[in-house]
């Protein structure tokens, strides 16, 4: 098995609170929320971030995009507004190596962020 925090999230040997899941990505809120609703929403592969994916990767983006679509439904931000973070990278803020997809929402976002 991977050493990998998220890896081991989907695998389900480290709990989390799971808020959606399918056959490509799994969604739990995060430990250290930035805002009122804070979900990651992450690929059950592998992936260490979003500058690894190839052109055969388009689909599964996209339905990251969709799955965080859902999760905006689920938590009841969707009408209000929601933002959307990929972080790349050290200096782009990753701190785990697994591609991620935040979904942020429930106040105001300022701009610009960071």
């Amino acid at each position: 098995m991977s050493e990998c925090l998220f890896c081991k999230i989907v695998a389900r040997t480290i709990p989390a609170t799971l808020v959606y899941e399918d056959d490509l990505v799994v969604a739990f809120d995060d430990i250290n929320p930035q805002a009122p609703t804070h979900t990651l929403v992450i690929p059950r592969k592998h992936v260490d971030s979003i500058a690894e994916l190839h052109d055969s990767d388009v689909g599964l983006l996209g339905h990251l995009m969709l799955a965080g679509n859902k999760i905006a439904k689920l938590k009841k931000i969707a009408d209000a507004g929601y933002r959307f973070v990929i972080n790349t990278g050290t200096h782009g803020g990753q701190t785990v190596f697994h591609l991620h997809l935040h979904v942020l929402g429930g106040r105001h976002m300022a701009w610009p962020p960071g």
